[in-house]
């Protein structure tokens, strides 16, 4: 099962839609505060329909709170439109952790100086970044990919 993080998500669609990802992935989903709304937020479960009641999700107030419980800070890939090395160049494991920062500006300078490894997803110079729901989607497919290759 892999493990999907967002920090200080903003969007509730995004989240939404994320959460249905999860579901349809069977991967957890951690959310870390703040967040840009109400977790009960009618878009959030619009977006996430009726799916968010299969949902495995636990929410942190902080970056402290959550790293305290990751077995393997090894196995945690944060992402950033300023990685050097691609998702397809990752070996992606059962369990990991993949983390997304907030819409308007991914994740901050100090959460990234707290993991070694970072990661791109390859894209035309045109644009700046992938909504966040498809960067999470690109993700989950490349990492269920390696890992479905493994067994």
């Amino acid at each position: 099962m892999l493990n999907i993080v967002l920090v200080e998500p903003e969007i509730p669609n995004n989240t939404g839609n994320i959460g249905r990802l999860c579901v349809g992935t069977e991967s957890r989903l951690h959310l870390i505060h703040p967040f840009g709304f109400v977790i009960n937020d009618k878009n959030l479960k619009r977006s996430g329909l009726d799916y968010w009641v299969h949902l495995d999700v636990t929410e942190y107030q902080n970056i402290e709170e959550w790293m305290a419980q990751i077995p393997d800070h090894l196995r945690v890939f944060l992402m950033s439109s300023h990685a050097e090395k691609s998702i397809y160049e990752a070996d992606f494991q059962d369990g990991d952790w993949l983390v997304f920062g907030k819409e308007s500006k991914g994740l901050s300078e100090d959460v990234l100086a707290k993991f070694d490894n970072h990661l791109t997803i390859p894209m035309s110079n045109l644009i700046r970044s992938f909504n966040i729901a498809n960067s999470v989607a690109f993700v989950i497919g490349e990492a269920k990919r390696q890992i479905g290759l493994k067994i």
